[in-house]
Protein backbone atom coordinates (compact mmCIF):
# COMPACT_ATOMS: atom_id res chain seq x y z
CA UNK A 1 0.00 0.00 0.00
CA UNK A 2 1.67 3.00 -1.19
CA UNK A 3 1.04 6.54 -3.43
CA UNK A 4 -2.65 6.40 -1.88
CA UNK A 5 -4.87 8.99 -0.56
CA UNK A 6 -6.88 6.97 2.44
CA UNK A 7 -9.79 9.18 3.97
CA UNK A 8 -10.00 7.59 7.59
CA UNK A 9 -13.53 8.30 8.96
CA UNK A 10 -14.49 7.91 12.91
CA UNK A 11 -18.13 7.85 13.65
CA UNK A 12 -19.71 7.88 17.69
CA UNK A 13 -18.62 4.65 19.08
CA UNK A 14 -16.61 6.42 21.49
CA UNK A 15 -15.50 3.36 23.52
CA UNK A 16 -13.49 2.12 20.34
CA UNK A 17 -11.88 5.04 19.14
CA UNK A 18 -8.47 4.16 21.56
CA UNK A 19 -8.52 1.08 18.90
CA UNK A 20 -9.23 3.20 16.15
CA UNK A 21 -6.72 5.72 17.12
CA UNK A 22 -4.02 2.48 17.00
CA UNK A 23 -5.21 1.36 13.57
CA UNK A 24 -4.74 5.02 12.31
CA UNK A 25 -1.04 5.11 13.76
CA UNK A 26 -0.44 1.98 11.73
CA UNK A 27 -1.78 3.05 8.69
CA UNK A 28 0.35 6.32 9.39
CA UNK A 29 3.42 4.34 9.13
CA UNK A 30 2.85 3.21 5.12
CA UNK A 31 3.70 5.54 2.61
CA UNK A 32 0.30 7.08 2.00
CA UNK A 33 -1.57 10.62 2.67
CA UNK A 34 -4.38 10.44 4.93
CA UNK A 35 -7.19 12.90 4.91
CA UNK A 36 -9.14 12.55 8.61
CA UNK A 37 -12.84 13.01 9.09
CA UNK A 38 -14.75 13.35 11.84
CA UNK A 39 -18.50 13.10 12.30
CA UNK A 40 -20.20 16.14 13.55
CA UNK A 41 -20.79 14.62 17.23
CA UNK A 42 -16.91 12.80 17.59
CA UNK A 43 -15.49 16.19 16.63
CA UNK A 44 -17.32 18.63 19.28
CA UNK A 45 -18.21 15.89 21.79
CA UNK A 46 -16.34 15.77 25.41
CA UNK A 47 -16.70 11.93 26.62
CA UNK A 48 -15.25 10.12 29.21
CA UNK A 49 -12.59 8.46 26.40
CA UNK A 50 -11.73 11.42 24.93
CA UNK A 51 -11.58 15.41 25.34
CA UNK A 52 -12.60 16.40 21.76
CA UNK A 53 -10.18 19.18 21.21
CA UNK A 54 -7.03 16.22 22.45
CA UNK A 55 -8.46 14.11 19.83
CA UNK A 56 -8.50 16.32 17.42
CA UNK A 57 -5.31 17.50 18.05
CA UNK A 58 -4.18 13.49 17.67
CA UNK A 59 -5.76 13.06 14.48
CA UNK A 60 -4.20 16.42 12.80
CA UNK A 61 -0.84 15.54 13.77
CA UNK A 62 -1.21 11.79 12.81
CA UNK A 63 -2.47 13.08 9.28
CA UNK A 64 -0.95 16.58 8.59
CA UNK A 65 -4.34 17.72 7.83
CA UNK A 66 -7.11 19.22 9.14
CA UNK A 67 -10.16 17.26 9.67
CA UNK A 68 -13.32 17.42 7.61
CA UNK A 69 -15.98 17.51 10.49
CA UNK A 70 -19.08 19.20 8.54
CA UNK A 71 -21.63 18.09 5.39
CA UNK A 72 -19.89 21.22 3.32
CA UNK A 73 -16.77 19.45 4.16
CA UNK A 74 -17.22 15.57 3.13
CA UNK A 75 -19.03 16.82 -0.54
CA UNK A 76 -16.13 17.83 -2.50
CA UNK A 77 -14.63 14.27 -2.37
CA UNK A 78 -17.14 13.10 -4.74
CA UNK A 79 -16.92 15.68 -7.86
CA UNK A 80 -12.99 16.66 -6.58
CA UNK A 81 -11.90 12.45 -6.73
CA UNK A 82 -9.90 12.81 -3.23
CA UNK A 83 -9.67 9.34 -2.04
CA UNK A 84 -8.74 6.50 -3.58
CA UNK A 85 -10.56 4.13 -0.72
CA UNK A 86 -12.33 5.55 2.46
CA UNK A 87 -12.11 3.60 5.93
CA UNK A 88 -15.26 4.30 8.42
CA UNK A 89 -13.77 3.10 11.63
CA UNK A 90 -15.48 2.87 13.70
CA UNK A 91 -18.83 2.66 12.12
CA UNK A 92 -21.70 3.05 14.21
CA UNK A 93 -24.84 1.22 14.00
CA UNK A 94 -26.52 4.41 13.06
CA UNK A 95 -24.40 5.55 10.55
CA UNK A 96 -24.43 1.87 8.81
CA UNK A 97 -27.74 2.30 8.40
CA UNK A 98 -27.80 5.42 6.84
CA UNK A 99 -25.86 4.55 4.73
CA UNK A 100 -27.63 1.22 3.34
CA UNK A 101 -30.97 3.01 2.96
CA UNK A 102 -28.95 6.31 1.10
CA UNK A 103 -29.31 9.17 3.98
CA UNK A 104 -27.06 12.00 3.85
CA UNK A 105 -26.75 14.20 6.98
CA UNK A 106 -23.49 13.62 8.51
CA UNK A 107 -20.48 14.57 7.32
CA UNK A 108 -19.35 10.77 7.09
CA UNK A 109 -22.55 10.48 5.82
CA UNK A 110 -21.70 12.58 3.07
CA UNK A 111 -18.01 11.31 2.47
CA UNK A 112 -19.50 7.67 1.91
CA UNK A 113 -22.00 9.43 -0.67
CA UNK A 114 -19.29 10.93 -2.60
CA UNK A 115 -16.35 8.54 -2.50
CA UNK A 116 -18.93 5.49 -3.94
CA UNK A 117 -20.09 7.85 -6.46
CA UNK A 118 -16.43 7.14 -8.17
CA UNK A 119 -16.85 3.85 -8.02
CA UNK A 120 -13.66 2.86 -5.28
CA UNK A 121 -13.88 1.19 -2.31
CA UNK A 122 -15.07 2.16 1.19
CA UNK A 123 -14.37 -0.22 4.27
CA UNK A 124 -16.06 -0.39 7.20
CA UNK A 125 -14.97 -1.02 10.73
CA UNK A 126 -18.22 -2.39 12.69
CA UNK A 127 -18.54 -1.14 16.74
CA UNK A 128 -22.25 -1.47 17.58
CA UNK A 129 -24.57 -2.57 20.54
CA UNK A 130 -27.31 -3.04 17.75
CA UNK A 131 -25.59 -4.73 14.99
CA UNK A 132 -27.70 -8.10 15.80
CA UNK A 133 -30.82 -6.27 16.64
CA UNK A 134 -32.02 -3.33 14.71
CA UNK A 135 -28.76 -2.77 12.38
CA UNK A 136 -28.98 -6.32 11.63
CA UNK A 137 -30.98 -5.77 8.14
CA UNK A 138 -29.07 -2.99 6.98
CA UNK A 139 -25.84 -4.35 7.77
CA UNK A 140 -27.06 -7.48 5.39
CA UNK A 141 -27.74 -5.00 2.82
CA UNK A 142 -24.23 -3.49 2.82
CA UNK A 143 -22.77 -6.85 2.56
CA UNK A 144 -24.76 -6.37 -0.60
CA UNK A 145 -23.01 -3.26 -1.97
CA UNK A 146 -20.67 -2.84 -4.93
CA UNK A 147 -17.48 -1.43 -3.12
CA UNK A 148 -18.50 -2.15 0.62
CA UNK A 149 -16.13 -4.61 2.53
CA UNK A 150 -16.20 -4.62 6.03
CA UNK A 151 -12.89 -5.25 8.38
CA UNK A 152 -13.53 -8.75 10.09
CA UNK A 153 -15.64 -8.43 13.33
CA UNK A 154 -17.04 -10.58 16.06
CA UNK A 155 -19.16 -10.04 19.31
CA UNK A 156 -17.38 -8.67 21.74
CA UNK A 157 -19.27 -9.74 24.65
CA UNK A 158 -22.13 -12.14 23.98
CA UNK A 159 -23.30 -12.69 27.34
CA UNK A 160 -23.96 -9.05 28.41
CA UNK A 161 -24.48 -7.57 25.30
CA UNK A 162 -25.50 -10.46 22.74
CA UNK A 163 -26.46 -7.82 19.73
CA UNK A 164 -23.44 -6.09 19.52
CA UNK A 165 -20.26 -6.36 16.82
CA UNK A 166 -16.92 -4.93 16.60
CA UNK A 167 -14.35 -5.09 14.53
CA UNK A 168 -10.83 -6.06 14.41
CA UNK A 169 -9.07 -2.84 14.14
CA UNK A 170 -5.82 -4.33 14.03
CA UNK A 171 -6.99 -6.45 10.95
CA UNK A 172 -8.05 -2.81 9.05
CA UNK A 173 -4.65 -2.24 6.91
CA UNK A 174 -4.92 -6.07 5.78
CA UNK A 175 -8.42 -5.46 4.96
CA UNK A 176 -7.73 -1.90 3.28
CA UNK A 177 -4.86 -4.00 1.15
CA UNK A 178 -7.81 -6.50 0.34
CA UNK A 179 -9.71 -3.74 -0.60
CA UNK A 180 -7.99 -2.16 -2.59
CA UNK A 181 -7.64 -5.47 -4.98
CA UNK A 182 -11.18 -5.67 -5.14
CA UNK A 183 -11.08 -8.08 -2.33
CA UNK A 184 -13.10 -8.61 1.20
CA UNK A 185 -10.75 -10.45 3.72
CA UNK A 186 -11.85 -13.77 4.85
CA UNK A 187 -13.15 -14.55 7.26
CA UNK A 188 -15.39 -11.75 7.41
CA UNK A 189 -16.71 -13.45 10.77
CA UNK A 190 -14.40 -14.05 13.24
Amino acid sequence: MQNITLGYAMTGSFCTLKASLSALEELAKYPIKIKPIMSETVYSTDTRFFKAKDLIEKVENLCGEKIIHNIVGAEPIGPKNLLDILVVAPATGNTLSKNALGITDTSVTMAIKAHLRNNKPVVLGIATNDALGGSAKNIGLLHNTKNIYFVPYRQDDPHSKNNSLICDFTLIPKTVEAALKGQQLQPVII
